[in-house]
């Protein structure tokens, strides 16, 4: 899927390329879907890639665990309501797919621990549901930049929350749902058929999201006071 979005949008550069010198950057562009965005509501989709990770803070000053980030994908849809010239309220419901690889230093274990003890590997498939502002500037031709901001909940389709093993039995356990709050930028590309919409943001988790283990003095849980979700989101959006 990744492969398939960067070949979709670089084909999309490629073939628009010479109409955006014409039409987005001469002296007298020709304005595209002039009206599009003065409708009360339009829809659009998008794709794009993420970067999740971990805020630990730690009950102890001793070694940090090490969090390992990859890559994820995103795909979702948009719904966008014009409240005012400048304002649009926006709901962009998506499915995120994301690896975060947790290591533990020896440090925690009251003995050697395997290397299987030490790793934690954290997949996650989260729901994502946010309720974002947008203030856009002026429009620029067939150029328009603009700021985002709000809040949003995910549900975690691979948090374990319900599973009675905990990481004893190696199964890392996280709480299903988590509330976060969103800033971002983008810019909104006037082509002649569609709007482009490249942009990025940042996740910042507000709750803890970790379950406990059992053993109050687990090496996995007992040192940590919270865990939070933090990531950039990369979405390319069309109108």
């Amino acid at each position: 899927m990744k492969k398939i979005t960067v070949i979709l949008f670089l084909f999309y550069l490629t073939f628009a390329n010479a109409q955006w010198n014409k039409r987005l950057f001469s002296k007298d562009p020709i304005i595209n879907l002039e009206n599009f965005q003065k409708q009360k509501l339009y829809f659009g989709f998008y794709m794009g890639f993420n970067g999740y990770d971990f805020k630990i803070d730690y009950k102890n000053d001793i070694p940090d665990v090490l969090v390992k980030r990859t890559t994820g994908f995103n795909v979702g849809l948009v719904a966008d309501l014009r409240l005012q010239e400048y304002i649009n309220l926006r709901f962009e419901p998506g499915l995120y797919y994301t690896k975060r690889d947790m290591y533990y230093p020896s440090s925690y274990f009251p003995s050697t621990p395997t290397a299987s003890d030490r790793l934690r590997e954290v997949n996650s498939t989260y729901i994502h549901f946010p309720l974002l502002v947008k203030f856009s500037s002026l429009r620029t031709g067939n150029v328009r930049p603009y700021l985002l901001g709000g809040g949003s909940l995910t549900l975690n389709l691979s948090s374990n929350s319900k599973s009675l093993d905990d990481n004893a039995e190696g199964r890392f356990r996280m709480k299903s749902w988590t509330p976060n709050y969103e800033l971002g930028f983008g810019i909104d590309i006037f082509s002649e058929y569609f709007i482009f919409s490249p942009s990025i943001r940042g996740v910042f988790g507000i709750n803890d999201e970790l379950i406990r283990d059992k053993d109050p003095n687990s090496p996995w849980t007992s040192n940590i006071e919270s865990i939070k979700s933090r990531a950039i989101f990369i979405n390319f959006t069309f109108h």
